[in-house]
């Protein structure tokens, strides 16, 4: 892997950022306004109750928007080549897809900095959440999210790339489609059974559930912890497979050329 190629795929969504204010401001102002409101609910909730809502809802809120911020990362700078036509001027060059898949992951984790920042200080100053109370744990959530935010970005551009560049209104509901089976904000044990079946294939379930236990109960789940690692590795594996697999395809079968300038103009 050149890495020289790798950094230039990051270099260009640097400069179309930098030049675009309306690329820069969607990257802190919809996770602010998801802390400010989860926020100011879970502080009426804590204060009509004896409970602490705020580790446990505005917690999970701020790392599902993590989740979102890094899946969504990989796709807005998929998108970028898609929009302006570049696709197959990009890979008429010696780059090769796992080069570019490795630019769009690294482009992700830079542009997200920008909104998980944003989210953490909002979160801490102005909510009082602290991190302490979840305990190491939070580190392996947190990496457990980075790992399938990357895998569903991957297999999201797969899919505009197999089924052409509209397929992208397909993509932006999937965070809202599957979040009613990780449970982010209640536990799976409520969910119909067929749901539950769903949840057990979804590593996230497996981080809010260990969240939870954590912040109420003060035991980690490292069993459920290590399993959701070992199924968000297996999707980024499988994610990585098709997108090459649906390139391989549009190359061969000429599908490419719906991204040139030629085809939609």
């Amino acid at each position: 892997m050149n890495f020289t190629r790798v950094f230039a795929i990051v270099l260009r969504q640097y400069y179309l950022i930098r030049a675009s204010f309306s690329r820069v401001l969607p990257l802190f102002i919809w996770v602010a306004v998801d802390i400010v409101l989860w926020g100011f609910l879970t502080r009426y909730l804590t204060s009509v109750t004896a409970s602490n809502f705020v580790p446990i809802m505005l917690g999970a809120v701020l790392l599902w928007d993590f989740f979102i911020r890094i899946m969504q990362g990989v796709t807005m700078a998929f998108f970028e080549d898609v929009w302006s036509r570049n696709f197959l001027n990009l890979f008429s060059t010696p780059i090769l897809v796992s080069e570019y898949l490795a630019g769009l992951v690294a482009s992700s984790m830079v542009t997200s900095l920008v909104g998980i920042l944003v989210m953490i200080f909002l979160a801490v100053t102005v909510f009082g959440l602290s991190f302490l109370s979840y305990g190491v744990v939070i580190v392996p959530c947190l990496l457990v999210l980075f790992m399938f935010g990357i895998a569903l970005g991957i297999a999201a551009c797969a899919m505009v790339l197999r089924l052409g560049p509209a397929a992208e209104w397909f993509i932006w509901p999937i965070p809202a489609i599957i979040s009613p089976f990780v449970g982010v904000l209640y536990p799976i044990t409520i969910l119909p059974h067929w749901m539950q079946a769903v949840s057990r294939l979804l590593p996230p379930s497996y981080i809010f559930e260990a969240l939870r236990a954590a912040v109420k109960h003060q035991v980690i789940c490292w069993p459920a912890i290590l399993g959701s690692i070992i199924l968000a590795v297996i999707y980024i594996l499988l994610a990585c497979r098709y997108f090459v697999a649906t390139y391989r395809h549009a190359v061969r079968t000429g599908l490419i050329a719906r991204y040139s300038a030629e085809s939609l103009s």
